[in-house]
């Protein structure tokens, strides 16, 4: 019988999640003795800020969400004194203030992808709301020094389990994220080749390939995530970090690439000449050698040998038509993609000076899904709100803080993954409840409050919960134990062990992500077709904007890194059982890298004519792809690209680099013309 996850995860754990959750445990110790021996006001939230440093416990990372959860408490403390200051005679004004600035952090937070960064903009509203309403609560009975004095200890306890996070994962077991980087790399490069491999072979399925391209974006977004942090780890974090962008850079570049060599042969088989089929074949061979190699220099010498495989062919032709010449230099330069990444996957390991900089892959920023998110988060804070002004409860300012937290952090997910989280969530809150009312404080009213019995007591049901917290898959669970536990139980120098107060705070945490949950599924992200065409929409921006970037590879592959993940993910919950939105993605990307190689072969026969003429034939290309995702054709861009290749004839004798540029046009004539048939053969059915 196969066990539910987090069973499975409890009963019977790997050596690493033993690991984690013993790293959890002394962090969360040595937070909690730190703020005890500073007579911190609330340590209690020192405990939280440890909890949320364990969700990945990579040193890096741990000091990257340490600063960011500084620098958030404190921006956010800092709002909190000025709202304060203005509007603490006019409380439904500062709460009116408060609501505004949360909502602005979430909107913030839905504009990056790093978890970490996300994580600072959750601490910002937290720590602001933490101030002014604590502040509210005795509102007869502060001034204005307590309201700094507030304000710099919730920022203190803050900051103390931030640094006892961070010094124990860097002096107790260790984990780096050079080591994950490096997995990730190897992982990314190991599905390229597979997919490159199955795109050139006639027998794979569309589904096939596209699960491989899914796992490629997946891996390379956490990747290229993961890369900020690894600047933390010493003096060659920098330098990996680099690496890391080159090869996410590149892996792009071949995703790019081998669209074109893999539909072609497909879509046009008559176009197809023995020369070419056979140059394919060799390609496929060295891809599947390059993907069993156990070592980089293996890959390596088998990149090299493809490189002067392809040139040997090339070399071969004889009267072989345009198109056909020009797919073999694509080759070519999918090639010196490959060495370029598999040199950048040694450099994580070995410096490597002689690497271009590369942009990392861009977050790609709706302002519509910031606005959704920060509106949807406003309004769970917004209730919260409204029960504890009527009510007058202190268990109410626990409904109002920490759903605010899970929604900022959780805003980025889809319905369908946000639902799951947000159920297992409160399942981690129901098992907390008990626990923490009936053991945790029952235990802890029978001792008197010194640090030794409160790590003795807690110490179990922290440990069990970091257990789950160290599984992706039951990370939820964990979170919604260990938060909900630390806040009712409130561990610290002046314990008060009052049932009423402990259960009312259980009740409001409860009620709290109870409506967490009812908000998302009434206002829901921004997912489906909508959503899609504004995805194809800013990539026809893109296109357009090509001629006027320095680095345009670099810069395109930047943009197009998330969109196509998220094309991806929205084909992968919707019903309707195609992937025609990614393949439109691809084909974006496709004909972006198509118009870039255009400019280099074209370099030398510009002037003033061929840029008029390359400028409309660049909007027209946008326009044609825009009107191909629904299913309609463009007859202007054949005709734009004869006078564009006229132009160009007319500017200098032919050279190696123009003489394929026919081929090029007629390339991407033949895909935007297949695109529009099958959106259209699709919308018939």
């Amino acid at each position: 019988m196969k066990l539910h996850p987090l069973l499975a995860q409890l009963l019977m754990p790997n050596r690493s999640a033993v690991i984690f959750a013993l790293k959890g445990v002394v962090s969360m110790a040595l937070a909690l003795f730190a703020s005890m021996y500073l007579q911190l006001d609330r340590p209690y939230w020192a405990l939280v800020s440890a909890v949320f440093l364990q969700i990945r416990p990579e040193s890096g990372l741990v000091i990257e969400k340490a600063l960011c959860q500084i620098l958030g408490s404190v921006a956010g403390g800092a709002v909190g004194i000025l709202i304060l200051a203005l509007f603490m005679p006019y409380p439904v004004l500062a709460l009116a203030c408060l609501t505004l600035w949360i909502g602005l952090n979430s909107a913030a937070s839905s504009l990056v992808h790093n978890a970490n960064f996300i994580y600072a903009f959750a601490m910002s509203g937290m720590t602001a709301a933490l101030v002014v309403l604590l502040v509210m609560a005795e509102a007869t009975m502060v001034d204005s020094r307590a309201v700094f004095d507030i304000a710099q200890s919730r920022i203190s306890e803050i900051t103390v389990g931030a640094l006892c996070a961070m010094l124990v994962s860097r002096l107790l077991w260790p984990v780096t994220v050079k080591a994950s980087l490096r997995r990730h790399s190897r992982d990314v490069i190991n599905k390229t080749m597979e997919y490159l491999s199955l795109e050139l072979d006639p027998d794979s399925t569309h589904e096939q390939r596209h699960q491989h391209a899914d796992q490629i974006l997946e891996i390379l977004v956490v990747l290229n995530d993961d890369s900020s942090a690894v600047a933390y780890e010493g003096p060659e974090g920098a330098g990996r970090s680099r690496a890391a962008h080159l090869l996410c850079n590149k892996v792009m570049s071949l995703l790019a690439v081998t669209q074109i060599m893999g539909r072609f042969p497909r879509n046009h088989p008559h176009l197809v000449s023995p020369a070419l089929s056979q140059l394919i074949a060799d390609m496929r061979a060295h891809f599947i050698r390059i993907a069993e190699a156990d070592s980089y220099e293996q890959s390596y010498r088998q990149a090299q040998a493809l490189r002067r495989a392809l040139l040997e062919h090339k070399a071969a032709y004889v009267g072989e038509s345009a198109i056909v010449i020009r797919l073999t230099q694509t080759a070519v330069e999918l090639v010196a993609d490959l060495v370029m990444v598999l040199r950048a996957y040694n450099a994580l390991e070995n410096r490597d000076q002689t690497l271009l900089r590369a942009s990392r892959l861009k977050t790609y920023r709706d302002p519509l899904v910031g606005a959704v998110n920060g509106f949807r988060t406003a309004v769970v804070f917004m209730i919260g709100g409204a029960i504890w002004l009527s009510t007058g409860s202190t268990a109410a300012i626990m409904m109002m803080i920490m759903p605010v937290v899970y929604s900022v952090m959780f805003a980025r997910f889809s319905l369908a993954v946000l639902t799951r989280i947000l159920r297992r969530l409160l399942v981690g809150v129901i098992v907390a409840v008990p626990v923490a009312l009936f053991f945790g404080l029952g235990l802890l009213s029978r001792s008197s409050g010194d640090f030794e019995l409160l790590v003795l007591v807690l110490a179990g049901p922290y440990f069990l919960g970091l257990l789950a917290l160290s599984d992706r898959s039951t990370l939820p669970y964990g979170l919604g134990f260990c938060i909900p536990f630390t806040l009712i139980v409130q561990p610290g120098n002046h314990m008060t062990f009052n049932m009423g107060l402990a259960t009312g705070n259980a009740l409001g945490l409860f009620v709290g992500i109870s409506i967490l949950y009812w908000v998302f599924k009434l206002i829901t992200p921004l997912d489906g077709e909508f959503m899609q065409r504004r995805l194809l929409r800013a990539t026809a921006r893109d296109l357009v904007s090509i001629d006027y970037q320095h680095r345009p590879e670099n810069w395109f592959n930047g943009r197009m890194g998330e969109r196509l993940l998220r094309l991806a993910n929205y084909d992968q919950s919707s019903d309707t059982g195609h992937r025609h939105m990614t393949d439109l993605g691809f084909t974006g990307l496709n004909i972006g890298h198509m118009s870039i190689r255009l400019r280099r072969r074209i370099k030398n026969h510009r002037n003033a004519e061929v840029d008029r003429i390359l400028a409309q034939w660049q909007q027209v290309l946008a326009d044609t792809y825009l009107l191909s995702s629904r299913g309609d054709m463009n007859s202007r861009f054949r005709e734009v690209s004869a006078e564009l290749l006229a132009a160009i004839h007319a500017a200098g004798e032919p050279s190696l680099q123009t003489v394929t540029v026919k081929g090029m046009f007629e390339r991407i004539a033949l895909t935007l013309e297949r695109t529009a048939r099958t959106i259209a053969k699709q919308q018939r059915t």
